[in-house]
């Protein structure tokens, strides 16, 4: 691995496993002596935490296109504050959702166009693009029955209807299936640590 500054974004539905992988990923560049820096969208900046309380946990309506602008917002600030700065001190960015998840959740979940999702999200964050997504792909009805079991409150996605989260699983395989040197794409269902090494040779390779 060299130590250049790199962008590791982990996608997939609720439920898919990406804070696991994420932590186990961190553990395995620090003890190989990489400064790693774990971030999130929407929620990585202290800006990014009012939107994300706003887009996962506002009680009333959002209009789709209001929804798609409040997470470029997001996106504009964190890679501009968060992302970038770190990249350039030399950093790992390890970072749970992307645009990747705007094109998914907006533009295949509440049926907007995907092609304006992602250029708006392109134009927010002034066309970067990670060195490498890791999609967690998962069914949604196994997704569902994980989130079950944490016993926990659904945010305002998770506790969308099947139909929702199964346009987000297929536009998430579409998105992987056209850039496939960026994406590499892992069943969520596997043993933790199998995926974790999965990820962790693609790592190898790409780092």
């Amino acid at each position: 691995m060299t130590s250049e500054g790199r962008w590791i974004t982990l996608e997939g539905g609720d439920g898919s496993g990406k804070t696991t992988q994420a932590e186990l990923l961190a553990e395995w560049l620090g003890a190989r002596g990489r400064t790693v820096l774990r971030t999130r969208e929407p929620g990585g900046s202290e800006v990014g935490t009012l939107i994300r309380d706003i887009v996962l946990h506002h009680r009333g309506e959002i209009a789709p296109r209001a929804e798609a602008l409040l997470y470029a917002a997001d996106r504009a600030h964190h890679v501009a504050t968060v992302v970038r700065p770190a990249i350039e001190r030399g950093e790992v960015v390890i970072q749970d959702r992307y645009l990747d998840s705007s094109v998914a959740y907006q533009g295949a979940g509440r049926v907007l166009d995907a092609t304006e999702v992602r250029d708006l999200s392109l134009w927010a964050a002034e066309g970067a693009l990670p060195d490498l997504t890791v999609l967690l792909d998962i069914d949604p009805l196994v997704a569902r029955r994980r989130l079950d079991a944490a016993d926990k409150p659904f945010d305002r996605l998770e506790a969308e209807k099947e139909e929702f989260h199964a346009r987000v699983r297929e536009s998430y395989l579409g998105l992987a299936a056209a850039e496939p040197r960026r994406f590499l794409v892992v069943d969520a269902t596997r043993d933790p640590e199998d995926i974790a090494t999965l990820i962790r040779a693609r790592v190898a390779v790409d780092l």
